[in-house]
């Protein structure tokens, strides 16, 4: 038992804002919450907060942790004047340069730097061509070394091998989903990382790749996780080829339920939209990434059902992907404010209760004790009617002093519960080994 003492409690959905909270933690839940109720509970660890702003975990929607050893990369990288030659000369020359031990120092540091700007959780999307069988459990591993909730999943593509790159994706969808189910069975703890079946976009998914993704839904329970429409050439593809809108066209295969998670969707149709709404699926806004690939912006927003936040493989701060997601809207001329945005990035703890079939998002009595505490000093109110304005305005990563992960501090005023130098050290290395065997690869 621990608790949580003099906490000023933020909570999204809905908002409010209240001073002086105890909150009571029994393993990976909150037993208890209210003023002054430290002294119920003599025996249990107490942490004296002084106001600290505690709100429900930050989750990072959709990201791409495969790309961890990529920042400042100096492989020799041709000329890319558009998204597609952008993603055959870096991303999926650097995709199939990963191995077992550069894909674990990519978990580890893309983990450490999620924690450290807030995160409790991280929604991955993973390709790693030259190693697919076992490398979801590489990501896994990682996730647990540092104490991070997330899910995963593995890019299913034909894009370098056909068919036979096709069935190695889908299956180590399966094998990673089976695997998480035998360690709930058996009752094995942390329970921190969960499955989707993953998909890299419709442009390099044809027939036969889509009936075997309806089937790994169908076998493992699970919910789809892919790309769409993030540059206007997957719907001309989708079109040209199939005669089908993108989500028109996942849907026939049944691909489009309540645990779907579409990544970008600039150029998705208003048929689209409807369809995701009606399945009550998700898309996740990625607006730093879109901004750097040049793709375009998605001027629909406001017409999606459910909207979360995510980064594509741009770090895991979440405070400035808020802030970049609003500044970039209200430039494009868009109608939505704040407020909206926070509710966006409050979204991923929706899609972590439909997966993990627990509470997230609130500080109550059940929910999981998935935190981020901040250190914030305002200078004017904090009020339930601006907690928008304050994280567009006000808050930021650098806030951060603490982070509590299924009831426990992964990490605690501003520092790891382990060195993490060493494995600073040991992931330049791997990147530069990472950097020549790209180098090597055409």
């Amino acid at each position: 038992m621990q608790i949580l003492k003099n906490a000023t409690v933020v909570q999204f959905d809905p908002a409010c804002v209240i001073e002086h909270l105890d909150i009571v933690i029994d393993g990976s839940v909150i037993k208890e919450v209210g003023s002054g109720i430290a002294d119920h509970y003599p025996q249990a660890k107490v942490r004296d907060l002084k106001g600290k702003v505690v709100m429900p975990g930050m989750v990072c929607a959709h990201n791409h942790f495969y790309s961890g050893l990529s920042r400042g990369i100096t492989a020799n990288i041709a000329p890319s004047p558009d998204f597609i030659s952008t993603l055959k000369n870096l991303w999926w020359r650097l995709d199939r340069a990963l191995d077992e031990e550069s894909l674990y120092y990519s978990g580890l540091i893309c983990s450490l730097d999620a924690i450290r700007n807030g995160c409790t959780a991280v929604i991955d999307h993973h390709a790693s061509p030259n190693y697919i069988k076992g490398s979801l459990s590489t990501l896994r591993k990682a996730f647990i070394k540092t104490g991070l909730r997330g899910m995963t999943c593995f890019e299913t593509t034909d894009r370098n091998n056909g068919s036979q790159e096709l069935w190695a994706g889908v299956e180590e969808n399966i094998a990673f989903a089976h695997l998480i189910d035998r360690e709930k069975r058996a009752g094995n703890e942390p329970y921190l990382v969960e499955a989707h079946i993953g998909a890299h976009a419709p442009f390099t998914v044809p027939h036969e790749g889509m009936e075997m993704l309806r089937e790994a839904m169908k076998s493992t329970g699970r919910g789809l996780h892919i790309h769409a429409a993030e540059d206007s050439y997957d719907v001309s593809h989708s079109h040209d080829k199939y005669g089908l809108d993108l989500i028109a066209r996942l849907d026939h295969y049944g691909l489009i339920t309540n645990r779907t998670l579409i990544a970008h969707g600039l150029y998705l149709s208003d048929n689209d939209i409807a369809i995701l709404n009606e399945h009550d699926a998700f898309l996740v806004h990625n607006a730093r990434s879109n901004m750097n690939n040049h793709v375009g912006y998605n001027h629909k927003l406001a017409q999606y059902r459910n909207l979360a936040l995510g980064t594509d493989g741009i770090g895991s701060d979440m405070w400035e992907e808020m802030k970049f997601a609003f500044f970039k809207h209200r430039d494009a001329g868009g109608p939505l404010w704040p407020d909206n945005f926070t509710r966006f990035l409050w979204n991923g703890n929706t899609l972590l209760a439909r997966n993990f079939n627990a509470r997230f998002g609130r500080i109550d009595v059940g929910n999981k004790a998935d935190l981020t505490i901040c250190d914030y000093d305002s200078p004017t109110p904090l009020l339930a009617e601006n907690i928008g304005g304050h994280l567009a305005f006000g808050l930021s990563s650098q806030s951060v002093h603490s982070v509590m992960v299924d009831g426990r501090m992964v990490y605690e005023n501003r520092e790891f519960p382990f060195d993490v130098a060493e494995l600073y050290a040991e992931a330049r290395k791997v990147a530069l080994r990472l950097w020549q065997r790209m180098d090597r690869l055409s």
